[in-house]
């Protein structure tokens, strides 16, 4: 039966959690499983591994068959370095005190080598946190400086308008105004009854002196010319 050492996709749609087991090379990759030797969340930064390293080297040893990516996982937890050692144990090539040495060397290498990435991701994140926080801060400064200048610049008008607003009265010239009754001399104007001086055109009574002419009477005199008896 041929061993494949490989992941089995668990959690949440979105958030993965891998289990790594050993299972059957015909089985379905999330089917039945031999034996589960740890999880990788790759959720977190850096991901979190939990991996049985014995377990494992002993699966390598019956000659299971880790894929692309279990591969890369036993060889970041040292799992590929220990299974070298331990064929050179087998070898003769050096003692299991020695292998355990070396391993152990390494070991340490990589959880401090973890260690200062963390750190320096930590860092970092506090960082972004800090700069972050000073834009806030910066934008929120620039943000209350706008308003008060929006505020000041609109009671400045608003205090220069009064005044003006209490001369409109000066400005106003009443008595000018006033003058509106010197616009009512259209009575003066109306001077119709002036043009109704016809009845000076009227005056034809004076042309009716003709009684003055009716003097004829002093042409009665006639009886002046009656003194002929005289000449007698």
């Amino acid at each position: 039966m041929s061993v494949k050492i490989r992941l089995q996709r668990h959690g949440k749609k979105g958030k993965p959690l891998y289990w790594i087991v050993a299972a059957d090379a015909r089985a379905k990759r999330d089917g039945r499983y031999l034996q589960k030797l740890g999880t990788y969340n790759p959720n977190t930064n850096p991901a979190t591994i939990n991996l049985n390293i014995d377990e494992s080297v002993k699966w390598l040893q019956f000659g299971a068959q880790p894929t692309n990516t279990a591969k890369n996982i036993l060889s970041y937890k040292g799992v590929l370095l220990k299974n070298h050692l331990k064929n050179g144990v087998l070898k003769g090539a050096l003692s299991e005190e020695q292998a355990e040495e070396k391993f152990q060397e390494w070991l340490n290498e990589k959880c401090s080598s973890i260690d200062s990435k963390k750190s320096s991701l930590e860092k970092e994140a506090e960082l972004q946190k800090k700069k972050a926080l000073d834009l806030e801060k910066e934008a929120s400064a620039k943000r209350k400086a706008k308003a008060e200048e929006a505020l000041a610049a609109e009671e400045a008008p608003a205090a220069e308008e009064a005044p003006i607003a209490e001369e409109a009265p000066a400005a106003e010239e009443a008595p000018a105004a006033e003058e509106a009754p010197a616009a009512e001399e259209a009575p003066a104007a109306e001077e119709a009854p002036a043009a109704e001086e016809a009845p000076a055109a009227e005056e034809a009574p004076a042309a009716e002196e003709a009684p003055a002419a009716e003097e004829a009477p002093a042409a009665e005199e006639a009886p002046a010319a009656e003194e002929a008896p005289a000449a007698k």
